[in-house]
């Protein structure tokens, strides 16, 4: 057996905690070919192991002899030739990093009682766990979701009402959650991919560090190329309205938009998920309840960031506009987009302090709203849409069109240019 068969790899690892393996089942191999997922059975071998699990797992304490159902996640990546630096191979071997920090680091601190697996082993320990087998692997043990939460969302499938209205909330929690959890310093995050290869390059910077300064996948640093070939795509009605330069300025509506959701320290800006769709979550069987996984493009940034490929992928259109008809080219916000918004709101605010209440009144994150979704059409116009999508471009038509929403942008970047 080599060191990449997930029967090896997963024996060893639940080996540091006294656990034995008794399966290892391939659930689906990772995007490109960069890994695999598996499901796994870990038996305890001591009263102590079944103890630790049994909390991890949540349920009721077990016993020597005990089983429990586990995730192995195995990042074993594709021969890449040449010497020249693949962003897009770099962004996956980052966002692999990333989320292994995450579910180490930054779950524990985020509480039981929210949906994100816990970790049980991961290639992070591996020093002091002093097993060189493994060396130069990236794995990671957790818990799985799927006893608690058995419904599984869909490839990018329309969520319920309950499940939405349980995603919102989910997705607020989190926010509200983990804006306690950020180091002081913006220098402790990954940087885009390119500019993190430079700087580990230049320093003694180790690997998996922290979380990226930028979540998501889709913002405007790391999408240069596409972003230039929409800019040049004359057929498209997004190339002016988005990447030509705006009057008075020497930036466009879409660069606007990037420099103004590019986190600088606000008091509104959180860890965000940053690739939010239904095909991400599970839900209990009655849809009140969501955990979310794949954490591999969180980061800091705006929770609306989060909201907008989620109301545009996996919300059914009927609970965004007031009727089923054919949707007009310019299309202001509708009363289902806002009950939606204002219950995302209302729970993130819930346990805030007033004063931080204040500081997210209705019409300030109305405007951050308008803005992501600028920017999330921006990402599908150079990539290809999907979703929702005559309502996402009713929506940014409306907002370009909007004069006090463009002052409004302008005012607020002026500053940071």
């Amino acid at each position: 057996m080599t060191p990449h068969d997930p029967n090896r790899v997963a024996s060893i690892m639940l080996s540091w905690h006294s656990l034995d393996l008794v399966s290892c089942t391939n659930l689906q191999t990772l995007w490109a070919g960069y890994g695999q997922i598996c499901a796994i059975t870990a038996r305890a071998k001591t009263p102590k192991a079944a103890e630790h699990l049994s909390q991890l797992c949540g349920v009721e304490p077990g016993d020597a002899g005990t089983t429990y159902p586990l995730i192995l996640k195995l990042i074993s990546p594709p021969r890449k030739s040449g010497s020249t630096a693949d962003e897009g191979h770099l962004r996956k071997m980052l966002s692999y990093e990333v989320e292994q920090y995450f579910y180490s680091e930054v779950v524990p601190q985020l509480g039981s009682d929210i949906g994100i697996a816990k970790c049980v082993a991961s290639t992070r320990d591996m020093d002091a766990a002093d097993s060189s087998e493994l060396k130069g692997l990236m794995a990671t043990i957790m818990v799985d979701l799927r006893p608690e939460f058995p419904v599984a969302g869909g490839k990018r499938g329309a969520l319920n009402r309950t499940q939405v209205r349980a995603a919102l909330d989910w997705l607020a929690g989190f926010h509200s959650r983990s804006r306690g959890l950020l180091p002081a310093s913006l220098d402790e995050y990954v940087l885009p991919p390119l500019e993190e290869c430079s700087r580990r390059e230049s320093s003694d910077k180790g690997v998996g560090k922290g979380l990226w300064l930028n979540g998501g996948y889709t913002y405007l640093a790391t999408r240069r190329k596409e972003y230039g070939s929409l800019a040049q795509d004359t057929d498209s009605e997004w190339s002016d309205a988005l990447c030509k330069v705006s009057e008075g300025c020497s930036l466009s509506v879409a660069e606007m938009v990037a420099l103004f959701l590019t986190p600088c320290g606000r008091a509104i800006e959180s860890y965000i998920h940053g690739d939010v769709k239904s095909d991400n979550l599970f839900t209990t069987t009655s849809g009140d309840r969501v955990a979310f996984f794949d954490f591999q493009y969180v980061g800091l940034g705006l929770g609306v960031c989060d909201l907008a490929k989620l109301l545009t992928c996996s919300v059914p259109l009927h609970m965004l506009v007031d009727d089923n008809g054919v949707l007009p080219e310019q299309l202001p916000m509708c009363d289902g987009e806002k009950v939606l918004l204002e219950r995302y709101r209302m729970s993130l605010l819930q346990d805030e302090e007033s004063e931080e209440s204040e500081l997210y009144e209705w019409e300030a994150f109305k405007r951050h709203w308008e803005t992501a979704l600028v920017d999330w059409c921006r990402f599908q116009a150079s990539w290809g849409f999907w979703g929702n999508t005559e309502w996402l471009e009713a929506r940014v038509r409306s907002i370009l069109n909007d004069q006090e929403w463009r002052d409004w942008l302008f005012q607020n970047i002026r500053s940071r240019m």
